[in-house]
């Protein structure tokens, strides 16, 4: 695993079903040549997000309250969501996103 890829430890411990995310790079991501060239998106297309799962909550209680529902994602899984879905947090000058996870559209797998 690189450096890049590396997983770090959150300083933030989420709670219910919600996860701490560290955003992908652009060189992560492909939005980069491989000099190092950011490739812009274009305007009128709008991407999901993608990032690093750093931290996963214990997972949501079910309609009864009695069970909780496991998470899908783990610590360590790049995911995909949804554009807006998530609420920025900036801890020493480091930017962390927390996501629902009913706002992952998907783990990737490549």
């Amino acid at each position: 695993m690189s450096d890049t890829q590396k997983v770090h430890e959150s300083p933030i411990k989420p709670l219910g079903d919600r996860v701490v995310v560290r955003p992908l790079t652009d060189n992560e991501r492909g939005g980069a040549s491989p000099s190092g060239i950011i490739i812009p998106d274009t305007a009128a297309k709008e991407k999901p997000e993608q990032g690093v799962v750093l931290a996963a909550g214990p997972g949501k209680w079910d309609e009864d309250g009695e069970k909780r529902i496991p998470m899908d994602v783990k610590v360590g899984d790049r995911i995909v969501f949804s554009k807006y879905s998530h609420d920025e947090i900036k801890i020493e000058n480091k930017e962390y996103y927390i996501v629902a996870e009913t706002s992952i559209l998907g783990i990737i797998t490549s």
